[in-house]
């Protein structure tokens, strides 16, 4: 998907989703002493740094302010070696693609194999329930291929890979150091716990919802603390919030489905600043309403 049309999708995606009250982000912030988080529009990216190694989670738009707000959290995109990526949708991946910056253009991605088939042009990225198919995402960066349960590491941080297909084909989820469960567009968050991410935006909303009921089970059976943090509305680590609503989708067109505390356009990102993104931790996602 080129600089251009990551543009275009800013603006048809703020036109749909407006009012709407569907997008929470985070915004510039640190979550703990290890996980920190970038806003991009309705994006967050996120950056975990352990015994001075940081690896990227996800890679946002191809935004032209990246390289100004990593620098407001004392990052160097020059320091990003590794980056995770839980789908190739343009708002994870936008900063790898070809007529970006490029100012990752050295590091080396790690992505699911069945996921990798939508770059390679085997498979087609389609939303609106199947109505609209999406531009190609292209890169040229170093590719690690990955499989459903593997256990890998990048320096001392330990990493495990979780296939949840459904948002798209080869979604995964990344359970780092145990510890921090970084879901992409698996989970939507909304004023009374999670649901299956938006119907509008996957290729299979019944598919979704069962990688959610495995995902709950996986992370269930493990009896500790998880920090669960998502792609678009903010994080918990109260798995009942976060899996609350787990066999049901959001959909976003019903008043339900509304949060209080969402903009009213997420793509507005005026509030996000450097002086906000210094003062404090960012906080956890917590029932409004049960």
């Amino acid at each position: 998907m080129s600089k251009k049309d990551s543009e275009q999708q800013k603006k048809f995606m703020s036109a749909l989703f407006r009012g709407k009250a569907i997008f929470k982000p985070l915004n510039m912030g640190w979550i703990d002493d290890h996980v920190a988080c970038v806003r991009e529009w309705v994006a967050n990216i996120f950056f975990y740094t352990k015994n001075g190694k940081t690896i990227m989670i996800d890679a946002g738009y191809n935004y032209d302010h990246l390289r100004e707000k990593m620098a407001w959290l004392d990052f160097d995109a020059s320091s990003i070696q590794d980056i995770l990526v839980t789908h190739q949708d343009t708002d994870h991946v936008g900063a790898l693609e070809e007529d970006g910056e490029l100012m990752f253009k050295n590091a080396r991605v790690y992505i699911g194999e069945i996921e990798n088939r939508y770059l390679t042009g085997e498979k087609h990225r389609k939303v609106l329930h199947g109505l609209c198919k999406l531009p190609a995402v292209k890169m040229g960066n170093p590719k690690t291929l990955l499989e459903d349960g593997q256990i890998f590491f990048i320096g001392d941080i330990k990493i495990e890979s979780i296939l949840v297909p459904g948002h798209t084909w080869g979604h995964m989820v990344y359970l780092i150091d145990d510890t921090y469960l970084f879901t992409g567009d698996t989970i939507w968050f909304g004023a009374d716990g999670g649901y299956s991410f938006i119907s509008a935006l996957a290729e299979d909303n019944k598919l979704a919802v069962h990688s959610l009921k495995k995902l709950e089970e996986n992370i269930r059976a493990r009896k500790r603390s998880i920090a669960v943090i998502t792609g678009h509305t903010g994080w918990t680590d109260d798995l009942d919030f976060a899996f609350a609503h787990r066999t049901e989708i959001c959909k976003s067109f019903t008043k339900r489905f509304s949060d209080p505390e969402a903009p009213y356009d997420g793509y507005e990102d005026d509030e996000d600043t450097e002086a906000k993104a210094r003062s404090g931790r960012l906080a956890k996602k917590e029932w409004i309403r049960k």
